[in-house]
This record gives C-alpha cells, structure tokens and sequence, in this order.
C-alpha cells in the first residue's frame, strides 16, 4: 500500500509512505520518504530519500535510479509520482548482497 502527498506549503515536495511487501523481508515495515520536484517538474526528475531505515536505501541520501535526478537522461515527462512509487516498491523484494543503497 502506497500513500504520497505534497506538503501544504510546498507542492514541491511530496511525502509517502510504503507499507512492506508482503511475504518479503520487508512485511510489516512502514517506510516513509520524500519526493522533491524541480521547478522544472515534470521536464526533470525529482530527487527521492527514505527517511527511515529499510535495509535497501540509505536514509536522508538521494537513490541513485534510473528515475531519479542521478540520471536526468533517462527521465521520461510522463512518468508521476504513482508510477515513481510503484518502481520504487518494485526494488523492495531484490536483495542486494554486501550493500545498501
């Protein structure tokens, strides 16, 4: 489950939360972050961070995606912020061996 909202003084900036996949290692966690927009938005990519520790992202670091302002050249204008959600959450079942982030 998903839930994302802009501030009420900022629609730059987005708050969500992400409840665990179920049947991962995640089942049971609440996972919140944010979603900073470019004025630009949506020509560029927002910035995104965790805010809580999840085991898969660093928290208060930027994720490196392809969907993310670390790869501008990849960003597509019709993507929003559910389809950026529903990537994100698709990360969350992958282990990654040896590292985070």
């Amino acid at each position: 489950m998903i839930h994302a909202a802009p501030l009420d003084d900022n629609i730059f900036e987005w708050h969500f939360t992400i409840h665990g996949t179920p049947n991962s290692v995640y089942e049971g966690g609440i996972y919140h972050g944010r979603i900073l927009l470019p004025p630009e938005w949506p020509m560029k990519p927002p910035q995104i961070l965790f805010m809580t520790t999840n085991g898969r992202f660093e928290v208060n670091t930027p994720i490196c995606l392809s969907f993310t302002s670390f790869h501008p050249e990849e960003w597509q204008p019709s993507w929003g912020i559910r389809t950026i959600l529903e990537a994100i959450i698709s990360f969350f079942p992958v282990e990654s061996e040896g590292a985070v982030g």
